[in-house]
Order: structure tokens, then sequence, then C-alpha cells
């Protein structure tokens, strides 16, 4: 099976989010699974600085006659995965991060930026490509490669079968309906049954509507988007997409999040010898100028300071939080507003409650590796890692029940403790009364020490190797490249103007 991964991130070298984790670690897999995989991203400067030796495999002038002229290079390999990179000097030579310039503004021309990807993705993925390599299913990530299904669609001869993989519905790639022809769509691309929203023109509708299977990153989440209130305005198109639809959990990187191998701890640990997140512990306290208190359990958080992670709900609750007592450490950054809200929060209790604004790597590991009890109280939370970090690492989270948090955390009551399944503390309602009452379950869970032993030795047993994903993926993938499968993608765009109804509900486009 030949699988071209397109995507606009690729940690280490651009990451805004977890699509950039997943798009080293997923490919990997994959090929550790038997498939033959190749990884589409924009050369980025950090890329071009790290492989300086990259060769040019192919050069493209204007491609679809509207973009510039640009190169494909090959830096050779990573993690066994070849790496395809498009060097656009006037696109991607630029600081800030994929999407935002370096004040944390949206790049005027990401339309563009964004529309290259898509259509070299697809240029490599027809009967056009310049390669001897011509791939079996083209996966793409995300808006920013949400145009590639359907400028696949309007190309002539064979093509690949394509995926589109939701991370998260809320970002969409909307842009105005002018922006059809300087992408190079024709017109007909331009309705309904093709890549319009609201009159004007969305990536993210693009893949939703031309790909031949749709994936997202957890089982929950798959169906929360086929509701109103997770959909976005496209829960219609969704749930006549649902045969199509598939929810497969993320998995993590478990070299790098390993606490008896981590070298961003002052000692590693493992389920046997425990000793050392007790150090850790210290070494976090320490680092966040927090009381050296062992009778109170220590609270943690990574995330983006946000609405959609629920500091809002953390707020409300901050100083009943210190009256349990317990203390809490919090690194991230966001909303300008909800961090000096938590910098006054940390001010009205010294020594027990600490932020840190910003982002550290090895200071996020030692978060996992040092808090008790990892908050995640989020509204919408489509796979989420660090609760699985959290568990591997010994530190059961609180988590709401939301997408992958409500896969992955089961919450703890007595016949879960007795089945042995019980990791963590789910709360359902996104309120700051019901994330107190989960912490309280936690605190007094953390000073019953033979309950927290068992909690831990529950999240610290599972398996979130992403084998188990890439196996599902490659499942999808030769489902749709069957021939019922390919027939039956036909049927359906061809039959699409019988089934408007699907777009008839509020928001839809």
């Amino acid at each position: 099976m030949k699988v071209l991964f397109a995507t606009p991130e690729l940690a280490p070298w651009m990451k805004s989010g977890g699509l950039g984790d997943i798009s080293s670690a997923l490919p990997a897999a994959l090929c550790g699974a038997g498939a033959d995989v190749r990884i589409l991203v924009p050369a980025y400067p950090a890329l071009l600085s790290a492989f300086p030796s990259a060769r040019t495999l192919a050069e493209f002038d204007s491609p679809g006659g509207v973009f510039p002229d640009c190169r494909l290079l090959t830096p050779g390999t990573d993690r066994g995965v070849r790496l395809l990179l498009i060097d656009c000097p006037a696109y991607y030579r630029r600081s800030g991060s994929a999407y935002l310039d370096a004040d944390g503004n949206d790049f005027g021309d990401n339309h563009l930026r964004f529309g290259l990807l898509s259509r070299i993705a697809a240029l490599l993925g027809s009967e056009a490509t310049p390669l001897e390599w011509r791939p079996d299913i083209l996966h793409c990530n995300d808006w920013p490669c949400g145009l590639a299904p359907a400028y696949l669609h309007f190309m002539s001869g064979k093509k690949a079968a394509t995926v589109m993989s939701i991370h998260n519905l809320a970002f969409q790639g909307i842009f105005p309906a002018d922006t059809l022809s300087p992408l190079g769509l024709p017109p007909e691309a331009f309705a309904m049954d093709g890549v319009e929203f609201w009159g004007k023109l969305s990536f993210m509708k693009a893949g939703l509507h031309f790909a031949g299977r749709i994936t997202t990153v957890s089982p929950r989440y798959a169906e929360e988007i086929q509701t109103e209130a997770f959909g976005y305005g496209f829960a219609g198109l969704l749930r006549w997409r649902r045969q199509d639809l598939r929810g497969i959990l993320n998995g993590i990187d478990t070299m790098e999040w390993n606490p008896a191998a981590d070298p961003h701890l002052p000692r590693r640990y493992e389920f046997s010898h425990m000793k050392g997140k007790e150090i850790c512990k210290t070494a976090l306290r320490e680092r966040f100028g927090l009381s050296l208190d062992y009778t109170t359990p220590l609270l943690g958080m990574v995330c983006r300071i946000t609405h959609q992670k629920g500091v809002d709900l953390l707020l409300e609750i901050g100083d009943a939080i210190a009256a349990l007592p317990a203390q809490f450490a919090l690194l991230g950054t966001g909303d300008r507003g909800l961090e000096a809200a938590l910098a006054g929060l940390a001010a009205r209790h010294p020594g027990q409650f600490a932020v840190c604004i910003g982002f550290d790597e090895g200071l996020s590991h030692l978060v996992e590796a040092g808090a008790d009890i990892f908050l995640m109280p989020s509204r919408f939370e489509p796979c989420g890692l660090n609760q699985m970090y959290s568990l591997r690492y010994g530190t059961p989270p609180v988590v709401r029940e939301t997408g992958g948090l409500a896969d992955t955390v089961v919450d703890c009551d007595e016949a879960r403790l007795a089945d042995g399944t019980a990791n963590g503390f789910v709360f359902r309602e996104a309120t700051p009364a019901a994330l107190l009452d989960a912490i309280r379950r936690a605190v007094s869970a953390w000073h019953d020490k033979p309950t927290w032993r068992r909690l831990q030795g529950n999240g610290m047993a599972l398996d979130f190797s992403w084998a188990n994903a890439a196996r599902a993926y490659l499942e999808t993938y030769a489902d749709l490249t069957s021939a019922g499968a390919r027939k039956k993608s036909a049927a359906r765009t061809k039959s699409s103007a019988a089934n408007r109804e699907r777009y008839a509900v509020p928001g839809g486009g």
C-alpha cells in the first residue's frame, strides 16, 4: 500500500498543535505495519535548515496555471519515512508558525499557501505526477489539505483514493468566494455539492465532500461532529457521509513519552519503582516556586489557555481548590485575559498556585511526571494527547466527558476499581461546580494510598502506541481501494444532487 501523507505541520520542525506530532508518528507507524509512506509538507525554514543537502526531485512551472513556480525536494527519511518538501520561497520561507506571522496574525495569503500544498498533493496522486512512485492513497490532514480531493475530482485519468482526516472541525479554512479563480478551481466547483459554504469557499467542506473516506481522531468525536453542537455547520453533511466516517483514536509516541526512559526528568521511574515520581514532584515544585508540602496533592495542567480548554471554569473555582487544600501548576499560553486572571489567582495564593506563561517541551514532561493529578476540563477535545501522557506517567487525569477524553479515561467508582478499568475522574457538564466535584473526588482518592496505587497501575498498563491506530488506518485504506468501494464512491458523487437535503440544517452551506 503506497500512501502520500499530506500535512501542513511536521514535528519537531513545524508544530502548532497535536497535528505536528501525529504527522511524525502515524506515518512511521504505518511504515512499521508494512505500508510505503511519503510525507508531503511545505519546505519551512526549519526544515530547510535541518536538511541543507536536500535534492530536487521535480520542478513545477506555475502549478495549475495560478501558483508560483516551485520544486519538490527530498532530504531523505525521518523515522524511516521519506520526506517530500514543497519549496516555494514566496509562500513558505517566513518567520512565524505554519498559519500565523510573528505577531500572531493569520497570513493574508493562507488560501494560496495551502492551496499550493493541496494542488501538489493532487498532482502527485494523479497521472500527471512527475514521480515514478505513485500513491494508492492520498491522506489529507485538516483544512490546509482539504482542496486536494477537490482538485483530484476535477482531474482526468487514474487517481489515488482519498482520505480526509479531521483533527479539529472548528478550523475550516473559510475564504471569500472570489478566491476560487486564484486557486485554479473551475466555476462548477463553487456549488453546494462542492466547495461552497454559505456563500464562501471552505477548504474543509471540499475535503469532506470529495474525499472517499473521512476519519477523525477518536470514536466519540466522530459521533459528536454529527450533532449541531459540535458539527460547526457540517453536521448534516457528516450525517449524510456517516457510512464513510470513522473515528480512529490517536496514539502517542511511546518512545518520547516514557517515564522509564524520559531524558527530561531528574529521575526516571516505572510502576514497580515509583520513587522517581516523588523526586520529579519535588523538582516541579521547586521549578514553579511552590512550597514543599508533602501532605498536599499537586494538580498539573499543560494546555493552550483558552475557553475551549476550560480554563475559565478553573478560574471560577481556584479559591475553592486552594481551600481543599491542593497545589496547582500550569504551563501554557493563549488568551491574554485568561493569562492575566491566572496570574492574579497565583498572586492570591503564593506558594500554592503558580503559572508559567509560554511553552517548554522539557517542562511539559516534568509537569506530567511531577503532578499527582492532571486537569483537562475541555469543552470539546477531538482526541487529546495529554490525558494519555498522564495515564502513562501515573498521573490520573480529571477530564470532561467529551471526544477522545471520554474514549480513554474511565471514571473511578467502586465497580470500575473492582474490575480494574478505573484510571481517572470524569465529569459531564461544563460547569465550575461539576469540575470542582471531580477534583474533590480525585483529591479524596489521592489520600487513600491503596486506591491511588491501583488507579496509577491501571493507567500505566494501557497501550496507547500508534500501532493500534496504524492497523485501523490500513483497514480503512484497504476498504477504500477495493473495487466495490470505488464504485460506491463514484455513485455517491453522481447522485449528490438527489441528496441536497443533507445540507438543510442550521449552519449548513
